[in-house]
């Protein structure tokens, strides 16, 4: 389906938004049509860019008023097409972009919050807070381009989630436009605000199928003054799994990351690199980036994680451990982190999922999953990696050296069903952080608990009868 608009109608949006807000030129449009990953492409010929809140509610109510559907979007990052124009009916959709809110509207140290609009960059955020002496904790590898609004439309995860929790969590307030227009103001900056229903978490998480986020307040913490960061070779998850519990036992609150890593993983991380140095002397089947901040300097917080580590390694649980001595160093760690899903490309296509279990069922999820895999597709290869701290894995599948691309994905349903449904067996979720989007609407139905199902159809339905808002999404 094409959202063709007439010239007319074109002209109504740019009334409200002026020449800056309208974009209609291809060359322009076509970043923003295809999904990152390039599984999904919208099709519209329009795409508007409110720079206040008043003009996006001025937007959505003419699109109220006109049936036309609108589909919101922040940087397009996300990795299941939940900002892609593709609905099943016939009415018209706009993109509504972000980008031009994009104002830090309040940094309030003393009450350790910010106020900022949807279009903020994540990365722009980070460093605002940090000249405030303050940390915003929120933490993933796309926050060089990814936006506020997106992330709180996803309930971003990230790295931090272990000590900080996922974007709601970090939630205060918010701004959001309606699918009919009206604005719900509650940007409060309290910790403490018991009168009703929590209106902000409806739209936290519901990937604009509720309303247009359009500005938040959000939590800040005090700005670390020692980090330290290592990486460790283990034997197994389960060994990973025995490490983080000493971990959060010995090192209480100052531990803020524990994420796992399998030894393909680190090599095309490594080669993604564009180094052929490994962090370690040798290779070893499992690895963890463990990473510490406190209120302590620098030296105490690696004092710190090095007498953890040697009682460790004197007790057989890690195998060798590299501790990052400078900035440097520890930017190459987290990069070889970052790198591995993009670096995966290198070796085919692949299978991918975004799946949580309890943290002490990580090692038994692994285990199935790979022994049905690897079962089912002789010669692939499983890149898995992710979160162990919040439970939360991405159990990657690249195809057979001696298999086409084709033949292999082909495989992609069937693959996703086996490996969801181990997850969900375990006591887990088949989408941890990155949402259902246009990709696991059918998952959702099939391995979602009625109840809640209808419940989320009750309120879309009240809140948005018409059915405007991000068509074609969740259900």
């Amino acid at each position: 389906m094409t959202s063709d608009f007439d010239v007319g109608t074109v002209d109504e949006f740019q009334s409200i938004v002026g020449p800056a807000g309208i974009a209609v030129d291809e060359d322009v449009l076509e970043p923003h049509l295809l999904e990152r990953r390039g599984l999904f492409r919208g099709e519209t010929s329009l795409m508007v860019m409110p720079a206040t809140t008043g003009e996006a509610a001025a937007v959505i109510g003419l699109c109220h008023r006109r049936g036309i559907g609108v589909v919101p979007q922040g940087g397009n990052t996300g990795l299941v097409g939940g900002a892609v124009v593709q609905s099943t009916s016939a009415a018209p959709q706009i993109l509504l972009n972000a980008r031009r809110l994009n104002r830090i509207r309040e940094l309030d140290a003393g009450n350790y919050t910010i106020t900022a609009e949807a279009g903020c960059i994540l990365k722009t955020l980070q460093e605002r807070a940090t000249e405030a002496d303050r940390l915003f904790p929120l933490s993933l590898a796309a926050e060089g381009s990814c936006q506020l609004g997106g992330n709180l439309a996803s309930n971003a995860g990230g790295t931090n989630v272990l000590r900080f929790g996922n974007a709601r969590d970090l939630v205060l307030g918010l701004e959001v436009v309606l699918p009919d227009g009206r604005v719900l103001e509650a940007l409060r900056g309290l910790r403490k605000n018991n009168t009703g229903y929590d209106l902000k978490q409806l739209f936290i998480g519901a990937e604009g199928t509720l309303g247009f986020i359009t500005a938040a307040t959000c939590k800040l913490f005090p700005l670390p003054r020692g980090v330290a960061t290592a990486l460790i070779a283990l034997r197994d998850p389960e060994a990973a799994i025995a490490l983080y519990d000493l971990a959060r036992s010995r090192l209480g609150d100052e531990l803020v990351a524990f994420e796992l890593l399998s030894r393909l993983a680190l090599e095309l991380a490594i080669a993604g690199q564009g180094n052929t140095r490994d962090p370690l002397d040798e290779p070893y089947h499992w690895y963890v980036l463990l990473e510490l901040a406190s209120a302590h300097d620098h030296e105490a917080t690696h004092t710190a994680l090095e007498s953890f580590m040697q009682q460790y390694i004197e007790a057989g649980v890690i195998q060798n451990a590299v501790i990052a001595h400078s900035e440097t160093q520890r930017n190459r760690l987290w990069q070889l982190r970052h790198l591995v899903s993009e670096a995966q490309q290198q070796i085919g296509a692949s299978i991918k999922h975004d799946i949580s279990v309890p943290v002490s069922k990580i090692g038994v999820f692994i285990e199935r999953a790979s022994a049905w895999i690897t079962g089912r597709i002789p010669g692939c290869r499983v890149v898995a990696f992710g979160h162990l701290g919040d439970g939360n894995i991405h159990f990657n599948i690249s195809q057979p050296q001696d298999m086409s691309a084709e033949v292999f994905l082909e495989q992609w349903g069937a693959v996703n069903r086996e490996v969801h449904g181990i997850a969900v067996d375990l006591g887990g979720s088949f989408s941890a952080e990155h949402g259902i989007g246009l990709l696991k609407i059918d998952e959702l139905k099939r391995l979602g608990q009625h109840v809640e199902l209808e419940l989320m159809k009750t309120i879309k339905l009240a809140l948005d009868p018409e059915g405007i808002m991000n068509p074609g999404k969740l259900f």
